[in-house]
């Protein structure tokens, strides 16, 4: 089974401006940035920045500002279900965390009640939408919900297929 978030990673507009956003407003330490002439993954030669931001449990959130791009960094604009959830440890923090952002001028929303968590949504200066987790969910919560997940996952099945 995979053990844990490595990182995960996304293009950025600006990697001066991500570096001022991840750094200064959500408190990241900027860990690396690799300038790379070629993505070796794939065989081309694409020069871009790779950056990379520490996160508290050794975990990173990672960037490529490539040269010459002009593709859309984010799939669909100001897209509310593609996002990257980030826990915090307590409500005081997060809240300290949006006043930070919303005095820099971000729009923040929250906290919702999702009752596994409460969360803050706000974006990047990239346009990826981001939200920030306090856990309030057990162990308990989770084993129930994992009990029901099948037979949910065939019920939105069947939905799906009377909507096709």
């Amino acid at each position: 089974m995979l053990s844990k978030l490595h990182h995960v990673a996304y293009r950025c507009t600006d990697a001066a401006e991500t570096t001022r956003f991840y750094t200064e407003l959500l408190g990241l330490r900027l860990a690396a940035s690799l300038v790379q002439e070629e993505v070796p993954s794939i065989g081309k030669r694409i020069a871009h920045n790779h950056i990379f931001f520490e996160m508290e449990d050794g975990s990173f959130i990672a960037f490529f500002d490539l040269i010459g791009d002009h593709d859309p960094v984010v799939p669909v604009e100001r897209d509310w279900a593609q996002h990257l959830a980030l826990e915090v440890s307590g409500m005081e923090r997060a809240q300290s965390v949006a006043d930070r952002l919303t005095g820099a001028g971000i729009d923040v929303v929250g906290p919702v009640d999702h009752h596994i968590c409460q969360s803050w949504y706000f974006y990047d200066p990239s346009g990826h939408r981001l939200e920030m987790s306090v856990r309030t969910d057990s162990a308990d919560m989770w084993a129930e919900l994992g009990r029901e997940a099948p037979a949910s996952i065939t019920e939105w099945t069947g939905r799906k297929r009377e909507h096709a």
